[in-house]
């Protein structure tokens, strides 16, 4: 009898769907501890919970804290990757570390699915990259225009962290200001380990600015909006992503975020549209907490993932790391957050929205919306 079940199992896997679920490692390798925890955290949570609700592939995720120094990325990567390699991996947020992963992404032609908005990742030729958060060139873009155009601003003082990721946006803010004839009257950077931002909004003041722009951090933006409220109480503040995050947000009173805006990719605590309410919804259940535009993102660049492998499968090719890169360079797949296709460079979003608080609570509300679809 042991032969006859065995000729049966041979005989339905002969006919069983070329889509059919089968299990498939996936590193995932994001910072937990460190200055960009609260960022690393809600990637690691909108990857977990697309893996967990897959159907055409069987997620096995395999969770490393990156911490917060390309060294520690590096050293994950190591141990994650292994021979044969997995059929693609989740990237840190963190600039840097993903920065140190790209060449290694390449030489082993292994997809790095990452929402890390640093402009130069999609600068450096890696095919294997696929952003799916809106990088410094879409977001940053989308930040200046909003400070001039609908504010109305004509002194920005710019305030960004000396990470790389800090550069790189202050790099862009710069071009679209200037591309707007309005520069800034000042630029301040300031490292992560700062914690008196006084200095800097001090120096804003003495420049007649009439708009504070952030782009830092976690933390970093928590203590400027603090810090501002006091020093400049009337002052508009239009911040990068961090704010955003319903975890950054829990860090300040409403009447304290009165005034204060923010670019990012979506406001999943708005639920804007059905398939964002029910990833709102299954979020919450998963992990007791809001999710943010991170999350979302993670979230839609892992399901995006699984679309490709099951195109490989269903096509009857190897599927292997590149086959999957080569159904992600030419996937259009629409996600909670956005539609996401490739540019060609890695980048995979291409939408940023604008979302303001009242004072009322602790949720941003859309003020405006921009598209920058590929030329």
């Amino acid at each position: 009898m042991g032969w006859r079940r065995g000729a049966i199992a041979l005989v339905l896997c002969a006919f069983a769907s070329p889509g059919r679920a089968q299990d498939v490692r996936l590193p995932v390798l994001v910072p937990l501890t460190g200055f960009v925890a609260l960022e690393g955290t809600s990637q690691k949570n909108g990857a977990l919970l697309a893996a967990s609700q897959s159907h055409d592939v069987v997620f096995k995720p395999d969770v490393l804290d990156t911490a917060s120094t390309p060294e520690a990325a590096v050293n994950a990567w190591t141990r994650a990757v292994g021979d044969p390699p997995p059929l693609a991996v989740v990237g840190p947020i963190l600039g840097t570390q993903m920065l140190a992963l790209l060449p290694l992404a390449k030489q082993r032609d292994v997809p790095l699915i990452t929402i890390s908005g640093t402009a130069r990742l999609s600068e450096m030729g890696v095919p294997q990259l696929f952003r799916f958060f809106p990088g410094d060139a879409t977001v940053k873009v989308a930040h200046a225009r909003y400070v001039v155009e609908k504010l109305g601003a004509k002194r920005p003082a710019v305030i960004y962290q000396s990470t790389a990721y800090g550069q790189s946006g202050r790099e862009q803010l710069a071009k679209t200001f200037a591309e707007l004839k309005t520069p800034p009257v000042l630029e301040e950077s300031v490292a992560t380990t700062v914690n008196d931002l006084t200095p800097a909004l001090l120096r804003a003041k003495a420049a007649n600015a009439d708009v504070i722009v952030l782009h830092l951090h976690a933390p970093s933006t928590v203590l400027a909006i603090r810090q501002a409220r006091q020093l400049l109480p009337n002052l508009p503040i239009v911040a990068g992503s961090a704010i955003h995050q319903p975890a950054t947000a829990a860090l300040l009173e409403p009447a304290e975020l009165k005034g204060v805006c923010a670019e990012t990719a979506a406001s999943p605590v708005a639920a804007a549209t059905p398939a964002m309410r029910a990833f709102l919804d299954a979020y919450r259940a998963a992990y007791k907490s809001d999710p943010d535009a991170y999350a979302a993102a993670q979230y839609d660049g892992v399901n995006a993932l699984a679309r490709a492998i099951a195109a490989v499968r269903t096509a009857h090719e190897p599927v292997t790391p590149a086959k999957v890169r080569e159904r992600l360079s030419t996937l259009r797949y629409q996600g909670v957050a956005a539609t996401y296709w490739s540019d060609g460079k890695g980048n995979m979003a291409h939408d940023a929205e604008i979302v303001c608080f009242d004072g009322t609570d602790r949720v941003p509300r859309p003020v405006a919306s921009y598209s920058f679809p590929p030329r």
